[in-house]
């Protein structure tokens, strides 16, 4: 995750010093998501790794690490798939739904993360998930605010779809498990 992290860095580094300089005053900042046009599509594959400057990145940064770990913790390819899942599923529906403008920012990966880590235990019915769950929301619950409309400037529409997406992947990380493993001992709950 350190790695990850510090690719973004450095990613923002060269936006701001070399990207600025040869396509002022926005640099990378204008290649995020745009909704609803062709040339917005392109967005969905880079608008996680771009960053509106330095303050941006480093609002991201703690979050990043915290539910990147967590959910790396689950194994290289089960971070590998929720990342996946999570990135196409917020991407696409803020490509959809978002406001005008060009949309960027790691935001949506960490919505879809915290809400992979907030229900995957709920679909799993393991106990150490959902304590984990609920020690993460007691911390960072009011993240979840983010999923509506507050300041034009940040793009809730790319929270709220993360968010989607994170659900979505818990739901099929589980369902992927119970096939591999045969179903849980735990009887539902009504």
């Amino acid at each position: 995750m350190v790695g990850i992290v510090a690719l973004l860095w450095l990613i923002e580094l060269a936006d701001r010093t070399v990207f600025v300089a040869l396509d002022p005053p926005q640099g990378l900042d204008d290649d995020g998501i745009v909704p609803r046009s062709l040339e917005g599509l392109g967005g969905i594959l880079w608008a996680p790794m771009l960053h509106g400057g330095f303050e941006h990145l480093a609002s991201n940064t703690v979050p990043l690490l915290v539910f990147g770990f967590l959910v790396l913790a689950g194994g290289l390819g089960q971070f590998i798939a929720v990342t996946a899942v999570i990135w196409i599923v917020s991407g696409v529906g803020t490509w959809l739904i978002g406001s005008p403008g060009s949309t960027i920012g790691a935001s949506g990966i960490i919505f879809g993360w915290f809400a992979f880590l907030l229900v995957r235990g709920f679909f799993a019915r393991s106990a150490a998930q959902i304590v984990v769950a609920v020690v993460l929301f007691l911390i960072y619950g009011g993240l979840l605010l983010g999923v509506f409309p507050s300041n034009p400037g940040i793009s809730w529409q790319a929270h709220l779809c993360g968010a989607i997406g994170g659900v979505l992947a818990a739901r099929m990380t589980v369902a992927a498990d119970r096939r591999r493993t045969g179903p849980s001992d735990t009887p539902a709950v009504p």
